[in-house]
């Protein structure tokens, strides 16, 4: 993949979690505060925790913190996938924000 597909597809990603944090707030309690800088985008919930999505253009991935680890995401051609794991890359999200705020939340592409 090119360094241009990357970033399309990349932002593509972040513009989703952005949107996602939007219909999630307009429709639950959840009360998710996203902050994006540059390439990072942070979630923040009430009880304090924090995800935090971070592009990693030298390696072409996208990098996940939360509390149960770091994970990183390598686009296959169709999905964002964990380099270990396979794990598509919104089902993980939606589950450790859905841990973090304490109910179902779901993000998609």
């Amino acid at each position: 993949m090119t360094d241009s597909e990357y970033m399309d597809r990349a932002e593509a990603a972040l513009a989703a979690i952005e949107q996602a944090c939007d219909r999630i707030n307009d429709a639950t309690e959840a009360d998710i505060d996203n902050q994006r800088v540059g390439g990072m985008i942070t979630l923040s919930f009430p009880n304090g925790s924090q995800l935090i999505v971070n592009l990693q253009k030298p390696l072409q991935e996208i990098w996940l913190a939360a509390r149960s680890g770091g994970y990183h995401y390598r686009h296959d051609g169709s999905d964002w996938v964990d380099t270990k794991t396979g794990e598509e890359f919104f089902a993980n999200l939606s589950r450790e924000a859905s841990v973090q705020a304490g109910q179902p939340l779901e993000f998609s592409a």
